[in-house]
C-alpha cells in the first residue's frame, strides 16, 4: 500500500505557516511531513516540535540530518524528544550530508559514507537506552560512555531511519542499515536504477521490510501550464546538478543542460524559464493537473516506490495544490 508525505521548507515560509500547512495536509490524509534541514533557513527542530504539538496524526521527521552539522548524541536525544512530545509519530531522515553546503561551514565532509553508518548505528544505540562504550572499532564516533539519562526513550519499536540516498554507496547502505529511504527523485526511470541496488543489500542481511520514499518536486494545479511553469526553477536547479550519466538516461541535451547551469549562475531566471523544456520538467519533477500527477504517481507506485513525498514547490498556490493532492491522489 502506498503511504504519502509532503516535503517543508521553512524558508520562504514562516514556522507558523508550515504549522498551518501541515495542519491541512493532516486533515487530507497525508501521512507524513519531513522538514528540510539547512542551516540558513528556520531550524528543523523546533519546527518539528511546534508541529507535534499541534497535530495529531501525521508523522514526521527531519528531511534530512546528517553527522557532520549534528552530532549523532545531539540527534538522538532531538529525535526521542521529538517522539514524546508526538505520542510516538517522530521519524528520522538522516543523510551524508550536502556536500555542496558543508565546505561553506568550513566542514571538510571526508569519507561521508562512514560518518553516516557510525551516526546511525549509535543514534540507535542511544535511543534503545544503552550506555556506548569505547570500543576501538568506530573511527569518528567512538563515544566513551555516553548514555541518554534524562529522556523518554522510545521503546522496542524504535524510531524508523530513514536514508537520503543518491548514489550506489549510500543505496546499499540504506538498504543495509535503514528502514527506509529518501531518494530526491520524481521519475520510475531513476527507481528502476536505485531499487535494484536497495534490494540486493536487504537481501544480504535477510531484511524483509523497507519503505521506499520518492522524494519528488511536485507541482499540482487545474490549469497545465500554471503548475509546469511553476516547476520550471526546480527542474532547472535539478538538471544544473546532475551528472552527465543521469542527464542522458533522461535523453536530455548536455548542450542546453549547460546553458540552463549557466544562466542560474547569473540568477538570470527570464532565461532560465525561456531554456527549460518539457524535457527537463519530466525527468525531474511531477507537473501538471491532477489528472496527470494522479497518473505519475501511479507509475512510481508500479515502480516499486512505497511511499510518495509531494515536495517543493508544490504548485503555483500552496494551499490550493495540498487540497488537490489530498481530493485527487491520496
Amino acid at each position: 500500500m502506498t503511504t504519502y508525505g509532503i516535503e517543508f521548507v521553512p524558508g520562504a515560509i514562516n514556522v507558523k505557516q508550515v504549522v498551518n500547512y501541515t495542519k491541512l495536509a493532516e486533515s487530507k490524509d497525508i501521512d507524513y511531513a519531513w522538514i528540510t534541514n539547512h542551516y540558513n533557513n528556520r531550524h528543523a527542530y523546533p519546527t518539528l516540535a511546534m508541529i507535534a504539538a499541534n497535530t495529531d496524526t501525521i508523522k514526521m521527521g527531519p528531511g534530512i540530518m546528517n553527522t557532520f552539522t549534528d552530532t549523532p548524541a545531539a540527534i538522538a536525544s532531538f529525535m526521542a524528544t521529538l517522539n514524546e512530545i508526538s505520542d510516538g509519530r517522530a521519524v528520522l531522515g538522516i543523510g551524508p550530508g550536502d556536500l555542496s553546503t558543508l565546505p561553506k561551514l568550513a566542514i571538510d565532509p571526508v569519507k561521508p559514507v562512514g560518518h553516516l553508518k557510525e551516526g546511525v548505528e549509535q543514534i540507535r544505540k542511544l535511543l534503545a537506552g544503552e550506555e556506548v562504550k569505547k570500543s576501538g572499532n568506530m573511527e569518528f564516533f567512538d563515544y566513551d560512555g555516553a548514555k541518554l539519562t534524562g529522556v523518554t526513550l522510545p521503546g522496542k519499536k524504535g524510531i524508523p531511519v530513514y536514508i537520503g540516498a543518491q548514489g550506489p554507496k549510500v543505496l546499499e547502505l540504506a538498504g543495509t542499515i535503514g528502514d527506509g529511504a529518501l531518494i530526491n527523485a520524481s521519475n520510475p526511470k531513476d527507481f528502476q536504477v536505485a531499487i535494484p541496488i536497495i534490494k540486493k543489500a536487504m537481501e544480504a542481511v535477510d531484511k524483509k521490510k523497507f519503505d521506499v520514499g520518492a522524494y519528488t518536486a511536485m507541482s499540482i494545479d487545474r490549469d497545465e501550464k500554471k503548475a509546469r511553469n511553476a516547476a520550471k526553477i526546480v527542474a532547472a536547479f535539478i538538471a544544473a546538478g546532475s551528472p552527465p550519466a543521469l542527464l542522458q538516461r533522461h535523453g536530455l541535451d548536455l548542450n542546453n543542460v549547460a546553458k540552463i547551469k549557466e544562466a542560474l549562475g547569473r540568477f538570470d531566471f527570464k532565461t532560465v524559464g525561456g531554456l527549460v523544456g518539457d524535457g527537463e520538467i519530466d525527468a525531474f519533477t511531477i507537473a501538471g493537473t491532477p489528472d496527470m500527477v494522479k497518473q505519475k504517481c501511479e507509475d512510481l507506485a508500479k515502480s516499486g516506490v512505497t511511499q510518495i513525498i509531494f515536495g517543493s514547490p508544490l504548485g503555483p498556490d500552496m494551499t490550493n495544490s495540498i487540497r488537490l493532492l489530498g481530493k485527487y491522489i491520496v
